[in-house]
């Protein structure tokens, strides 16, 4: 199986500007706050909306990051040390909020530039949950490529931009056995055959990215500045075929004779701020 061109984010510029010791673009602030944990020893990966900036640099669509959160990833036992990297690099943190649910989400903001960052501690939990803490070391600057499509695939009420980043995913990285330059398939199966909430969400919207490509997908909207890597709609075919054909476990089977009667996913719980 063909693999593309390493197309991950370069280092991070090394300057500041005026506006405090953070850097103005989300990405390579993001990415500086990466080198520094690496450096410090600690496992702080990218994800969200800006691990697809990263991974598929050339994607016209995405050029524009003025304004966007960073999410990251770490483990609990990086925890303590991150909070002290992000505060002594100028970040506010939430005390109220850490205090409370920072054994598995911290949050910060950066008060020179009113740019919120989400850290998630060993797992995403939305609608549904995966654990990435033993899966942080395999990849970089990001999380591993399929947990970056995991974190689309699980949203039950997925919206254009989660589907557009799903899409480009896909059409930059291959679907295989491994991590290295692509998309682990293992991960996914190992999921959704155990889970059939899981199945049946990333079956679901693997129907909504064929239908935003029928009816929906606009001019630009996966430009590259080239032809894509791969053809989107075959990986697309490939993964589901996959998952239909993976042996499932007992409780996958009992759950799925329930089926649509019960809800099988999480409605994700809104928590505000405060500091």
């Amino acid at each position: 199986m063909q693999n593309p061109p390493d197309n991950s984010a370069p280092q991070a510029a090394a300057g500041t500007d005026p506006a405090g010791p953070t850097l103005a673009d989300p990405l390579d602030e993001a990415l500086r706050m990466i080198a520094l944990a690496d450096a410090a020893g600690m496992q702080v990966r990218l994800m969200g909306g800006l691990s697809f900036h990263c991974r598929c640099r050339t994607w016209t669509a995405r050029i524009d990051r003025d304004g966007r959160d960073i999410d990251l990833a770490t483990r609990s036992r990086d925890r303590k040390g991150l909070q002290a990297l992000m505060v002594a690099n100028g970040y506010a943190a939430d005390k109220q909020y850490n205090a409370l649910y920072g054994h598995k989400q911290l949050y910060f903001v950066d008060p020179a530039r009113r740019r919120p960052v989400d850290v998630l501690i060993d797992r995403m939990e939305m609608s549904h949950k995966f654990e990435f803490a033993d899966r942080l070391g395999v990849d970089g600057p990001t999380v591993p490529l399929a947990e970056m499509l995991l974190s689309k695939v699980q949203i039950a009420q997925i919206n254009r931009k989660d589907i557009l980043d799903g899409l480009a995913l896909l059409s930059e990285y291959p679907l295989g056995t491994g991590d290295e330059g692509m998309i682990n398939l293992k991960v996914i199966l190992d999921l959704a055959s155990g889970d059939w909430g899981w199945w049946r969400t990333i079956i679901g919207n693997l129907d909504k990215f064929e239908g935003y490509l029928d009816h929906n997908l606009e001019p630009g909207e996966l430009e590259f500045g080239r032809e894509p890597h791969f053809d989107v709609r075959a990986q697309i075919k490939v993964l589901r075929a996959a998952l239909e054909e993976a042996p499932k476990s007992t409780k996958w089977k009992l759950r799925a004779r329930v089926g649509e009667r019960v809800q099988w996913y999480i409605e994700p719980e809104e928590v505000g701020h405060g500091r």
